[in-house]
């Protein structure tokens, strides 16, 4: 269907009445979240082009409306369910927008940079959508990974970071009047050893895929599926990822490199050559130094009273806080 049609299931009508009802008597907003890439994800007719804000897919007309970009058209959509239960002036927040970089052959730094670079400039230039003109906040989903979430939806979840789980950055974005994204500074980590499959040990050894599977069932392995960052990798050293990604997990523990003997601690690197592509190679990460705590500085007040419109939302029960780099773009 089209913007103009949207309106709530009947199904839950009644509920999302009652919900909208309780915000507006409360002065509260409503607040969505949009994924332009799991409507991409979800439907493989899906136009690719239309998923980005510099798409060259044909736009679709809706009435004296055109629409270039499916997030315009998800946001005018609830705009019109709005409309159409006595709602017209209901602020909305898009609490979660974003774009993953891994776990999916559409999930990637490429796309990730070129959705997120879209959103920012859109918010820059104080464009909202056809059926709200006026930009309102926007959090973009989310500041790192999250190498714990469930991947019921796809191995892309635990994905969506702007920032690796060290702090540092996966692709550049210019957020406007000179400013862009840092890393994290005084990060330090566990030493440069890494275990992989030990040089003696067999691929058809029995208790291997046992070890692989325990492995990847208490570390994060999604990298390794279809289409992702280290899809590419021989048997061995998808092995070897498993097997790292757990001991690094486990804080490098040297029991956490045995798997039945199948495994070795290394100190030379096993992530693989990039082969030109430096921005989704496959990485085999070491894990930070987190036995020392270390009081972070209060950042400095702002004096500036103005309202926010962009920020880089944290991620869901998160362990690592990187809340020097909640970026803010003010009017």
């Amino acid at each position: 269907g089209l913007p103009s049609g949207g309106n709530f299931r009947p199904d839950i009508r009644d509920l999302m009445v009652n919900i909208i009802k309780f915000l507006s008597n409360n002065a509260a907003p409503l607040t969505i979240n949009i994924y332009p890439f799991l409507s991409l994800n979800a439907d493989p007719h899906f136009p690719k082009e239309y998923a980005f804000f510099n798409g060259n897919a044909a736009p679709v007309i809706d009435g004296s409306i055109s629409y270039t970009n499916v997030l315009d058209a998800n946001f005018d959509t609830l705009v019109s369910a709005l409309e159409k239960n006595g709602f017209s002036n209901m602020p909305i927040i898009i609490g979660e927008v974003g774009w993953p970089t891994d776990g999916d052959p559409s999930a990637n730094k490429a796309n990730a940079q070129r959705f997120n670079q879209g959103l920012v400039e859109r918010i820059n230039r104080r464009q909202g959508t056809p059926k709200r003109p006026v930009p309102v906040d926007t959090y973009i989903f989310a500041i790192i990974d999250e190498d714990a979430k469930s991947i019921q939806p796809g191995s892309f979840e635990r994905h969506w970071g702007v920032f690796n789980n060290d702090g540092t950055i996966k692709y550049s974005l210019n957020m406007g009047k000179g400013r862009s994204l840092v890393p994290a500074k005084g990060v330090r980590y566990l030493p440069k050893q890494w275990c992989v499959m030990s040089p003696q040990a067999s691929l058809s050894d029995p208790n291997l895929p046992n070890s692989v599977a325990y492995a990847c069932d208490h570390a994060d392995c999604t990298s390794l599926t279809y289409g992702s960052s280290c899809s590419q990798l021989d048997a061995k050293s998808n092995v070897s990822y498993a097997f790292n990604a757990y001991f690094q997990t486990m804080n490098q523990s040297s029991s956490a490199c045995k798997f039945s003997n199948l495994a070795t601690v290394t100190t030379v690197d096993p992530s693989p050559p990039n082969q030109g592509n430096t921005r989704d190679g496959c990485r085999f990460a070491i894990m930070i130094d987190t036995s020392k705590r270390r009081r972070l500085a209060r950042p400095p007040r702002t004096s500036s009273a103005s309202p926010r419109i962009a920020h880089i939302s944290c991620c869901h029960g998160i362990t690592l806080l990187l809340a020097l780099f909640v970026l803010i773009l003010k009017y």
